[in-house]
């Protein structure tokens, strides 16, 4: 049993909840929150009945940490007769939470149980349908709201308008509006970020300039409007000038830069967001990791490793290990991507992909295929991207016969269509063992347009194993679908000067010319300042795999 029996009939007064008793304030992850709800189950409830399991469902649907609404749903299941605060609250904890559509579900069980809703009943509903972007059954809602004459409720009102603003109708929203909510900076921000979000930033930036007040929500949302857009100049602006910020407004800037390819204005931002002592959220840490895993910045990610344990206790989430993993396997430390992978206590198929990949990418095909079948024996099912790893870790190893076995695997057993990928990965590996016939029969057989990629790395095959034949069929083929890379010429000309037709490369030279193609001049880049970062050989991983 998860509550007592002995809940009473009579609705509680909510008032009374909000005091909560200084023993819910201690929880700090799932676990004591289990130990408090144990010994209230076995020592009796020390207080009132109704208010005692109240505020347990409250503490279990509302916490951020771990997967507690699953457990509030447990709890709330066993409780023979809830109240509307007892509905509303499951209500709410689901509507923020992953799965909002069980929101809506369990509002449909509470009317056929004839409960009576409360307008922060809809609040949350309108919520959950606002982010199912659910048109049609917000606006069936909108119209119950209106019947039950909780439209003029400013909480309802102002969920209403936000599902008009990001999903619904604009014109509505506006009439939401204009119909008494200008006097509130909540709608002001909820009809900005509606505009914002549906790329209107001309209109949203005219709405926020008009504000009669501005909270940090309003700021929040412009400045993430012109991030997203890719505007970082004008988003820069407007965090210069923020009276206040708070880590939301850190992290858009920090998600801003690293999207648009800005990674070193990103990792000078985060640095100075700790130098002022903000402390980062789990987007900010995940921004600025793949900022590091795409700069190759080993030595800050490592010091963002140490940041994500301290503030996690040691306890890694999925998320962030993955990105770590991630991180970790760009950056060349194949050996500490797989120690994160290890420590992770659960993980999902993005993290194998991200160990597996990690592994092909870096030359380590036994271990990359070693860790595949070991996927395989969990309850994990390898998708797209997990082949991908597995077909590039064949092609490097010069393992054909298992590649195309993997590939058949994709197929038939786990019923993935290969993309243009899958197919460059046999190409490749069929080039690389000098099975080039094998290479054209196979190209001939897809079912898609093979691209430029494909004929172009047939084509370094047929330099690498010296065969001119082949080599001036996929050179047509290539030139029949670009003639503007300067390095297919040269790549076409090579192969004819390693068999030494000097004639033959002369002309593929004299061709690029007069399609006017430019070869780019080669450049180099050397960090002084950084160790080099060897590749650790595969006798080092043994211990991890």
């Amino acid at each position: 049993m998860l509550v007592s029996s002995s809940y009473p009939k009579k609705s509680h007064q909510q008032d009374s909840f909000y005091k909560l008793p200084l023993i819910w304030k201690k929880c700090t992850n799932l676990q004591s929150l289990k130990q408090i709800h144990a010994s209230m189950i076995v020592k009796g409830f020390t207080f009132n009945t109704t208010t005692s399991l109240t505020q347990l469902l409250f503490c279990t649907a509302m916490c951020t940490f771990g997967p507690t609404i699953h457990y509030a749903r447990k709890v709330f299941d066993q409780i023979p007769e809830p109240d509307t605060f007892m509905w509303t609250t499951m209500i709410r904890g689901l509507a923020q939470g992953p799965d909002p559509l069980q929101a809506v579900v369990l509002y449909t069980k509470m009317a056929a149980r004839k409960v009576s809703p409360d307008s922060f009943t809809f609040s949350f509903l309108i919520k959950a349908c606002t982010r199912l972007l659910w048109v049609k059954t917000g606006s069936i809602i909108q119209g119950k709201v209106l019947r039950l004459g909780f439209g003029s409720n400013k909480f309802v009102r102002n969920s209403l308008l936000r599902f008009h603003a990001d999903c619904g109708d604009l014109k509505i929203a506006h009439h939401l509006f204009d119909d008494g909510a200008k006097e509130d900076v909540v709608a002001w921000s909820a009809l900005t970020a509606g505009y914002a979000r549906r790329g209107d930033l001309q209109a949203a930036r005219k709405l926020f300039d008009e504000m009669p007040e501005r909270d940090l929500v309003s700021w929040n949302v412009m400045i993430t409007g012109y991030a997203k857009g890719g505007d970082m100049k004008s988003a820069r602006k407007l965090f210069d000038k923020v009276p206040e910020r708070d880590v939301v407004t850190w992290s858009t800037m920090i998600s801003g830069y690293v999207l648009g390819g800005m990674n070193k204005k990103a990792l000078e931002l985060f640095e100075m967001m700790m130098r002022i002592g903000v402390c980062p959220n789990e987007v900010t840490l995940l921004s600025i990791l793949s900022g590091c895993a795409d700069l190759g910045d080993l030595e800050i990610g490592e010091k963002i490793h140490e940041k994500i344990l301290e503030m996690s206790a040691g306890e890694l989430s999925i998320l962030l290990g993955n990105a770590l993993v991630d991180m970790y396997a760009k950056c060349g430390s194949i050996v500490k991507a797989l120690e994160v992978f290890r420590s992770m206590r659960d993980k999902d198929v993005t993290s194998w992909n991200s160990a597996i990949c990690g592994l092909a990418f870096h030359g380590h095909a036994k271990e990359s295929i070693d860790l595949f079948r070991e996927m395989q024996r969990t309850e994990f099912c390898p998708d797209a991207i997990t082949f991908l790893g597995v077909l590039i870790a064949c092609s490097h190893a010069g393992k054909v016969d298992e590649g195309c076995q993997f590939f058949d695997l994709m197929r038939i057993k786990y019923n993935i269509e290969p993309n243009i990928r899958h197919f460059g990965c046999i190409v490749d590996m069929l080039g690389r063992a000098g099975r080039l016939k094998e290479a054209f029969v196979f190209i001939a057989s897809m079912k898609m347009k093979p691209s430029a990629t494909i004929w172009r790395t047939l084509l370094g095959s047929c330099k690498v194993h010296g065969d001119v034949n082949l080599a001036k069929r996929a050179n047509e083929e290539l030139l029949k679908i670009r003639r503007d890379q300067s390095g297919d010429y040269v790549l076409m000309s090579n192969v004819y000067a390693s068999q030494g037709d000097w004639d033959e490369a002369e002309r593929v030279r004299k061709l690029m010319d007069d399609n006017g193609v430019r070869k780019n001049h080669g450049s180099s880049l050397v960090d002084s300042k950084r160790e080099p970062n060897f590749i650790t050989p595969p006798a080092h991983l043994s211990a991890l795999l």
